[in-house]
């Protein structure tokens, strides 16, 4: 069903989550959204959903049946639809491998506060020259501050434990990364690495959408850990999904209140 939606309502939420989250068991969807965009179709299965009785807006970025791979996900398509229905905040969920010593253990939680940019060939803005007007965004602080602390306060609500702060390094992807290419990553100052915050954290930022990120731990990276990486995201993936969206069952609670 093709939705010619407008915005029902200001000030909407948006969750956006990743691999091992693309469905999730409590939450019942309301109304299934396909919106014809200016940058091509968006990732399927958006929707209207209730979560732990609240309403928002949930988008699987990898597609319903997590069939896009990081590099080909329309992020451009993805964040001119939330606009369009009206979403001014969004929590981000992505799957990471961990960099730095006291972040491998898989199920670590971290609110990260940068990010370096390796990717290449995606279309990152909306404001480029060519598809729109000539822009040059003001990105030194890539995630919203209030969104870090309302992440940070479920974690602590929840008796979590959370990194406060960090540095995630968005690779290209789909191939997972050389122990080679994680070593330069540590000597860049990365304690992350994962394939989709950036540009869905960018363009966020191009529309005036707060953007806020949770990363979780579902392998420790590339020479970090003692098995092999196919086997621990595998083997801990579902339980540390699990916990990340316990966190940010109580984020939502926050920001939608009753």
């Amino acid at each position: 069903m093709t939705v010619s939606a407008s915005p029902s309502a200001r000030n909407q939420l948006a969750l956006i989550t990743g691999s091992g989250a693309s469905s999730i068991d409590s939450m019942r969807r309301i109304e299934p959204i396909t919106l014809d965009t200016p940058h091509g179709p968006h990732s399927p299965g958006l929707a209207q959903v209730e979560w732990h009785g609240r309403q928002l807006l949930h988008l699987p970025r990898h597609g319903a049946e997590h069939n896009l791979a990081p590099h080909l996900v329309n992020y451009r398509a993805n964040l001119w639809a939330l606009q369009h229905l009206g979403v001014s905040r969004v929590l981000a969920l992505g799957a990471v491998g961990g960099i730095r010593e006291d972040l491998i253990a898989p199920g670590s939680l971290v609110v990260p506060d940068q990010l370096i940019d390796y990717t290449w060939g995606r279309d990152s803005s909306f404001f480029d020259g060519a598809t729109g007007e000539l822009q040059h965004i003001d990105f030194t602080l890539p995630f919203t501050a209030g969104l870090r602390k309302v992440l940070l306060a479920a974690a602590q609500a929840n008796e979590q434990s959370c990194v406060n702060g960090g540095v995630y390094g968005v690779t290209q992807g789909p191939r997972l990364e050389t122990a080679a290419e994680i070593e330069r990553l540590q000597r860049d100052g990365c304690d992350l690495v994962g394939m989709t915050a950036m540009p869905e954290a960018v363009l966020a930022r191009e529309l005036g959408i707060e953007y806020g990120f949770l990363a979780v731990v579902v392998n420790a990276a590339a020479g970090r850990g003692s098995v092999p990486i196919t086997n621990e995201f595998e083997q801990q993936m579902a339980r540390a999904v699990g916990g990340a969206l316990k966190l940010l069952s109580v984020a939502v609670g926050e920001l939608l209140p009753d």
